[in-house]
């Protein structure tokens, strides 16, 4: 298919719209159609936002061009005027949104030449019928959890990728990483996010905000990701770096929605337990090395602490987990065909 459901939905309420206003032989019934496309959105919440600004900004439009038109004439200067006072009125009131539709619909009234109350009800309906066919046609909205898991799973695979990096580099010094999986996490966060406020906003009985919290705490732990990075990259090959390797190679095979921060937790404690045990630095080198670890581990307690403040939800988790070992199965076979 070549065209998305909201441009399907665009289309089919346009046409409804065009086709009621024209059976009602309503001047200027084309304008239905325009006032339904402007109400469709990509969520339920932003389609009623956006109607309402319509539908008022509209009224406000009416009764401005009554009394201007019928008191200045209707002449450019009129229109001219109306707008210096209407815009503004539009933006006192939160309805600029609605400021194209109420200019259609001013532009009726001054076509007419006239005020009766057969042209107000003729605007009226106009409005009436764009604002609620748009509004039916927003009712349904596709569910885009199965996009929000699918970014969790590939986040998470970048999360667990960027440990390993860090952990082979601590270990080998191997400096052939390219860095890409910063960059993909950094996206996936943000696309995330947007999909999850999008998701939030198509619930009116339920307020669901997981996904978005979700995405809040991995971008959270991603600054943190970003932040000691050239702290593991400025250090030397030293032993600490090898326990600190070890400990990041769990933190990579652990990355999962659920909760396992306490482990790692009481895990770090002992780490940094055994790094004060160590003798102290006799070179400035050694002593900027001992700073860095101390500082990484510091950024790692902070990594952990904002994943053990989250709440997982158990549904959810069990429905990624079971997501994750299929797309394991599948990379699997892919890998033996």
């Amino acid at each position: 298919m070549f065209f998305g459901y909201r441009t399907l939905k665009t289309a089919v309420g346009a046409g409804i719209s065009l086709l009621i206003a024209q059976w009602l032989q309503l001047d200027f019934f084309a304008s239905a159609a325009i006032i339904t496309v402007l109400c469709i959105t990509v969520t339920k919440k932003g389609s009623i936002s956006k109607a309402w600004e319509l539908f008022i900004a509209s009224c406000v439009g009416l009764i401005y061009s009554a009394v201007i038109f019928e008191t200045i004439g209707y002449h450019p200067l009129s229109i001219a005027i109306l707008l210096l006072v209407f815009i503004p009125t539009l933006q006192k009131i939160k309805a600029l949104k609605g400021v194209i539709t109420s200019i259609v619909i001013i532009s009726h009234v001054y076509s007419v030449g006239e005020i009766t109350a057969g042209t107000l009800f003729n605007e009226f309906l106009l409005i009436l019928i764009g604002v609620t066919v748009g509004l039916i046609m927003n009712i349904y909205m596709p569910s885009i959890d199965e996009d929000l898991y699918q970014d969790q799973l590939n986040l998470e695979e970048q999360f667990s990728r960027i440990w390993k990096e860090y952990a082979r580099y601590l270990r080998d010094h191997r400096v052939d990483w390219d860095g890409r999986e910063i960059t993909r996490a950094s996206k996936l966060i943000e696309d995330g996010k947007s999909k999850a406020l999008r998701s939030m906003d198509n619930h009116f009985l339920r307020h669901d905000n997981y996904f978005y919290h979700y995405f809040e705490m991995r971008g959270s732990q991603f600054a943190i990701i970003e932040r000691i990075l050239p702290f593991v990259s400025s250090l030397d090959k030293v032993d600490e770096g090898k326990i600190m390797a070890n400990f990041m190679d769990g933190l990579s095979s652990a990355v999962q929605p659920g909760n396992t921060a306490s482990y790692y937790l009481e895990e770090l404690s002992e780490i940094r337990g055994a790094f004060k045990q160590h003798p102290l630095p006799e070179t400035r080198v050694e002593f900027e090395t001992r700073a860095s670890l101390f500082y990484i581990l510091h950024e790692l307690e902070q990594y952990l602490l904002i994943k053990d403040m989250f709440k997982p939800d158990r549904q959810r988790t069990l429905d990624l987990k079971r997501k994750k070992r299929a797309r394991t199965l599948r990379k699997r076979e892919k890998r033996n065909q």
